[in-house]
C-alpha cells in the first residue's frame, strides 16, 4: 500500500495525505509525521506524537471521508525545514511544516489542517 511510498518532496505529504485517508489506511497516515509531531485537529484540540495521531486518524477514517484534493500551493522551502499549504475545496487553508530526514525524506512536525478560511 501508499505507506512504502516516501516523501521525496515536502508537497509529496499532502499528496500522500489525501491517498492513504481516502483509502482509510491509519498506518499510512501516521507515517507521514515525526514520532513527536503534533497535530490540531479536530479543530480546537491537539494531538501530540504517534498515538494520539493515531487515535485521531482512527475517529477520522472510521467517518469514511472522500476527500478531494485542493490546490497545493509552492513549498517555501529553508534548509531542512519547510512550510507546506493547501486551499482545501472547501475553503480552509492547511499548514504544516515539514523536516527533511536524515535520509533525505519529509515528514511533517506540525499540522494544522484548518488554519483559516
Amino acid at each position: 500500500m501508499t505507506n512504502k511510498e516516501v516523501a521525496t518532496e515536502p508537497n509529496d505529504l499532502g499528496k500522500y495525505f489525501i491517498e492513504r485517508a481516502n483509502a482509510g489506511d491509519v498506518d499510512g497516515l501516521v507515517a507521514l509525521y515525526e514520532p513527536d509531531a503534533v497535530l490540531a485537529f479536530p479543530p480546537g484540540s491537539l494531538a501530540s506524537g504517534h498515538a494520539e495521531i493515531r487515535k485521531v486518524y482512527e475517529q477520522f477514517v472510521a467517518a469514511a471521508p472522500v476527500l478531494s484534493p485542493g490546490r497545493q500551493h509552492p513549498a517555501l522551502v529553508t534548509g531542512d525545514v519547510a512550510m507546506t499549504a493547501a486551499t482545501q475545496t472547501n475553503g480552509d487553508v492547511s499548514v504544516e511544516i515539514a523536516r527533511r530526514q536524515p535520509d533525505g525524506t519529509w515528514l511533517w512536525v506540525t499540522d494544522q489542517p484548518a488554519l483559516a478560511r
